[in-house]
């Protein structure tokens, strides 16, 4: 992990800025989806990008019955014999 020797305080309701530097680098815009992770004592912010739950593809996701999942594995599902 770099360090990019920003600090920012956390506000009375728990908000922290993230950098327009660092947003403009991670391609983050308004209203994008950020994912929090933790792991130990550490917070990790990534751009949240919407995989299938079968393959992990993130190209051409849709939503079925409220889970994401991939055309591909969507047509496959439909082909299959039960």
């Amino acid at each position: 992990m770099k360090s990019t020797g920003i600090v920012r305080n956390v506000d009375e309701l728990g908000r922290i800025v993230i950098p327009k530097e660092i947003r403009t680098n991670m391609s983050i815009t308004n209203n994008d989806a950020v994912e929090i992770f933790v792991d130990g004592e550490k917070i990790i912010l990534t751009k949240y990008q919407p995989t299938c739950m079968f393959c992990d593809a993130v190209e051409d996701i849709t939503y079925f019955k409220g889970k994401k999942i991939c055309r591909k594995c969507l047509e496959e599902l439909r082909t299959k014999d039960i």
